[in-house]
């Protein structure tokens, strides 16, 4: 049996989108701020690409460590036969000792 296909929303779909946007929001903000402490626009634009750079870094960075929530229904991509919510093959049993001795 196939299951349906999940067709992305909207808001899924502008999800880069909003990452962008902030990232550049915060180098336009660092490029003025440091435009308006030197007046000199090699500068402003330089910081305003370092932090543009590191600000979608670390945006990207977070987003990784959230995660997706974790569902119920996961299959074990090693074991599909294994029980849900289990390690089912990736972890064996310490006392089991090593297959085929």
């Amino acid at each position: 049996m196939t299951e349906p296909q999940h067709t992305p929303t909207r808001r899924e779909k502008m999800r880069p989108l909003e990452l962008l946007v902030m990232a550049a929001v915060f180098g336009v903000f660092v490029g003025a701020f440091v435009f308006m402490g030197t007046r000199e626009w090699g500068l402003a634009l330089i910081m305003a690409g370092v932090a543009f750079i590191a600000s979608l870094v670390v945006l990207a960075t977070l987003l990784i460590a959230v995660g997706p929530k974790i569902d119920d229904d996961r299959v074990d991509p090693v074991d599909p036969d294994a029980p849900t919510g289990t390690a089912g093959s990736v972890h064996r049993d310490p006392q089991s000792g090593p297959r085929g001795h």
